[in-house]
């Protein structure tokens, strides 16, 4: 029996990750027909069903759902072995899938894209955002080559290279009772109702740590779902919420429905970095690609952002 092709399991993996032979097709440019003869022709050559279909719906078998670990874990070496000879020519050029937690990159990104395009013309980012953690699990599987977000992470198998540390600002309604405060002590804020984004992302676990700090209180009934969310939730008195710094200089400053304070805690900051598999063989290229976006964002940006280069 003949063995899968690569193009199969990639076919194969496109159905599974959508759940739709349409959606799957056009994200590989390809017809419905050639699609599903080639995921038929895949499950004959294994001689397992992968696939549950109906007209309505498209579901994993239980021995599809094993099987799509092992096809992303494949592909993913795949795409390793050609990373290797890129890496080999010496330049950051080819395909660079780049996961972006949505705190950091929206605020980041237009000040270092454009840099990164002049030194590297070869260079084609894919970027994708989601949650940090989620970020975290599709670089192990090889969903992203690389990810930009809060530090740290708890992976010993990840390649970690931090950027800068900037800190977090007390965001709240220019109608509440600290706004009038050019400093905000550590008192003023016992018992504030503060917001937050929802699980997944690194920053609520940051806020959940500050509110035990400070003695005050993250509403559960509440949940941002981005920061422009939970910026209009404190512009509606909602309660108050820690905004990084970057943020706060491209959407909040003209904002006039909230203000932005200092907080005189030293845990009200965060790191941000890049983060790769560690036995990656273009791991040269992420710590010369991480200098480059220390190099864009020096002094051109938040003159509060403290720029690191140091590895863990």
């Amino acid at each position: 029996m003949p063995k899968p092709t690569i193009r199969q399991l990639e076919y194969f993996l496109a159905v599974a990750e959508t759940l739709h032979f349409r959606k799957a097709a056009e994200r590989l440019n390809v017809s419905q027909p050639t699609l599903s003869d080639q995921v038929k022709e895949l499950e004959y050559r294994l001689g397992v069903a992968l696939l549950e279909r109906s007209r309505q719906t498209v579901q994993l078998t239980s021995v599809g759902e094993e099987l799509l670990k092992r096809a992303r874990y494949l592909l993913r070496d795949l795409d390793d072995l050609c990373d290797a000879a890129q890496s080999a020519k010496g330049m950051l050029g080819g395909r660079l899938r780049l996961g972006v937690a949505p705190t950091v990159g929206p605020y980041l990104l237009p000040h270092v894209i454009p840099l990164l395009h002049q030194k590297y013309p070869e260079l084609k980012l894919h970027i994708r955002e989601d949650r940090s953690r989620a970020l975290e699990q599709t670089l192990r599987e090889g969903l992203h080559d690389l990810v930009l977000t809060a530090l740290p992470v708890e992976d010993d198998s990840f390649g970690v290279m931090a950027l800068y540390e900037e800190p977090l600002l007390i965001g709240m309604s220019r109608e509440h009772p600290l706004a009038n405060k050019k400093v905000i002590e550590l008192e003023d804020l016992r018992n504030e109702e503060v917001l937050s984004l929802g699980i997944g992302h690194r920053l609520f676990e940051q806020i959940q740590q500050l509110c035990l700090e400070l003695g005050a209180v993250v509403q559960v009934d509440y949940e941002g779902t981005s920061l422009d969310t939970l910026r209009q939730m404190v512009g509606m008195k909602m309660g108050i919420s820690f905004f990084p710094s970057l943020y706060v200089r491209s959407e909040m400053i003209n904002d006039p429905q909230v203000v932005a304070r200092a907080v005189p805690l030293k845990a009200a900051r965060r790191k941000v970095g890049l983060v790769w598999r560690k036995n990656s063989p273009r791991s040269s290229d992420y710590l010369a690609f991480g200098a480059d976006i220390i190099g864009g964002i020096k002094d051109k940006i938040d003159p509060s952002l403290t720029l690191l280069s140091d590895q863990a």
